[in-house]
């Protein structure tokens, strides 16, 4: 059998991890994405687990980021996230990872897509997922991104050079609107449960916000604790896909919207057996990933949270702690707490999401070429490169 192999840099992006690609070696079409990058990541398994790929089993360890020079005036680098999908060998490229946003202006410096001067670099970075600009700002040495730091991120061990990012007028990233239904609050009819309450909100990815007593949960479940129930992931995802439908999103789109899970705040425990004390949080949040359990919480859902706790009357916002500050949101997670900033108005009408920012760290852990495997082909078969229109390389 033939193997064909892509350049590829392998980074970590906040709470995440995936293959980096230039645009350039890569088919410019996305159609013939799938079979290279699907391969890559070891998808499909149904073991679960991609062990044949570079993937590692959990939704946050299956992704791919495509980056490449823009031809925009509002951005330096145009990129394009894509969720590799575990069980299946397909991808979804409908929704935006705000932790592997973290990675990519980094990569892109020190890739050489664009030039910095200085200590510090704020790129405009346009993701093609969302139509939208975030703004990242890191430190640099020399021409290249700086890694090492002292910020400590939850789930994260260890430190590293702190990485902002704006989410510029993140509303309506996936639908075209703030509130896709023009209310803070709806109410769906699911099979398994009836009636719930629900918020539908869309800033940095469309998610849908359920109560955690309403679907039989204290809210301070850790992820294993949730996959031993199959009943209640099975509910979700009714849910999940009656949402869909109620934002006018396809309802075979796997990865939005997401769903979140709240509750007022409380001691909680974390996947490292630390206790978050009430005190600490404005919220307590569980997010389901692609049908998984999030180990922490995906960075587009924390934006979306801090920005639908500002919307009166949303089911976040009734959960919120009335100490919680006037911008910046404290969320308790499994893997800790994290922070969010969000400014949201009302004006002319209607809510108003301005931009929504945090920090994160990022590394990148190794470069070189992921190796493909393929099928053997006849001599006279067409090189690799025209079929592909990339960089690709074979070897038996």
């Amino acid at each position: 059998m033939r193997q064909r192999s892509l350049p590829a840099v392998f980074m970590r992006g906040g709470t995440s991890k995936g293959l980096m690609f230039h645009a350039s070696d890569l088919p410019s079409s996305q159609a013939k994405w799938p079979p290279l990058l699907t391969a890559a990541m070891g998808s499909p398994d149904p073991y679960g687990r991609q062990l044949d790929g570079m993937g590692g089993g959990i939704s946050s360890l299956s992704k791919a980021c495509v980056v490449a020079p823009s031809q925009r005036a509002d951005a330096d680098v145009d990129y394009t996230f894509v969720q590799v999908l575990i069980r299946e060998g397909r991808l979804d490229l409908a929704s935006n990872c705000g932790n592997m946003s973290s990675a990519v202006g980094p990569f892109a410096v020190d890739e050489g897509l664009v030039r910095v001067r200085g200590d510090s670099a704020t790129l405009r970075i346009f993701n093609t997922n969302t139509s939208k600009v975030i703004n990242a700002t890191f430190p640099i040495e020399e021409t290249g991104a700086r890694y090492d730091g002292a910020l400590a991120i939850p789930g994260v061990a260890g430190s590293g050079a702190p990485i902002r990012l704006d989410f510029v007028e993140p509303g309506g990233a996936t639908t075209g609107s703030l509130l896709p239904t023009g209310q803070v609050c709806d109410r769906l009819e699911v099979t398994r449960a009836g009636g719930i309450e629900v918020s539908l909100v869309d800033a940095g990815n469309a998610t849908v916000f359920v109560r955690a007593i309403d679907v039989g949960l204290t809210g301070l479940e850790l992820p294993d604790e949730l996959d031993a129930r199959p009943d209640v992931l099975a509910l979700l995802e009714d849910i999940r896909r009656q949402a869909a439908v109620r934002m006018g999103i396809a309802a075979e789109v796997s990865s939005v919207p997401f769903v979140c899970i709240v509750r007022t705040s409380a001691d909680a425990a974390t996947l490292s057996g630390q206790v978050i004390p009430e005190a600490s949080v404005d919220l307590i949040s569980r997010a389901i990933s692609n049908g998984q359990p999030h180990r922490a919480l995906p960075l587009t859902v924390s934006l979306c949270t801090a920005v639908a706790a500002k919307l009166a009357g949303s089911i976040v916002s009734d959960a919120v702690s009335s100490t919680a500050s006037h911008r910046d949101l404290s969320i308790g997670m499994p893997s800790g707490v994290l922070r969010v900033d969000a400014d949201v108005a009302w004006e002319k009408g209607q809510w108003v999401a301005k931009v929504g920012s945090f920090y994160r760290t990022a590394r990148r852990l190794f470069d070189g070429r992921v190796w493909i495997p393929g099928q053997e082909r006849p001599p006279h078969a067409a090189s690799m490169s025209d079929d592909h229109d990339g960089d690709l390389e074979e070897r038996t």
